[in-house]
């Protein structure tokens, strides 16, 4: 088994009761959505890389507002040639307000589309558990960076 390690920032951006989410598109041609944001290059700051990945996802400018925890998850999955993978994603999630530019959707990207979505229609959209933990960061505000439950 092979481990692999991920570390990403994102960020969770409501305005007047709306979320900027972004639809993922999955090797398999699924699409759900996700918070906008994605996989630190080496040597990057986290606060870059969520700025970073925020414009190219959505095209918004956006400054991140507050650090709201760090959400850990594993997993298992099929390598090729019959491996599988030991997965650890360490999802960083900062709060962040939009301060310029105009929404438009990622071109030639992991993402397809970015949206405003109202918070109460979430529960309803086809979407990744990171969306689910970072809501919970936004309401809570836990101290230890860190939802009650953990997957």
């Amino acid at each position: 088994m092979r481990e692999e390690l991920r570390v990403a920032a994102y960020a969770i951006c409501v305005r007047d009761g709306q979320v900027l989410l972004a639809r993922l598109v999955g090797r398999d041609g699924s699409r759900r959505w996700t918070l906008p944001g994605g996989g630190m290059d080496h040597g990057e700051d986290p606060y870059d890389t969520v700025v970073r990945e925020i414009a190219e996802e959505t095209g918004y400018t956006a400054e991140p507002t507050a650090l709201l925890g760090i959400d850990s998850m594993t997993r298992h999955y099929p390598r090729r040639f019959g491996a599988v993978a030991d997965f650890h994603g360490l999802r960083i999630v900062y709060e962040a307000r939009v301060t310029g530019g105009e929404l438009r959707h990622e071109t030639d990207g992991t993402t397809d589309m970015a949206a405003w979505h109202p918070l109460d229609a979430v529960p309803a959209l086809d979407r990744v558990d990171l969306v689910d933990a970072a809501l919970a960061l936004w309401r809570t505000r836990p101290p230890t960076g860190r939802t009650a439950e953990r997957r």
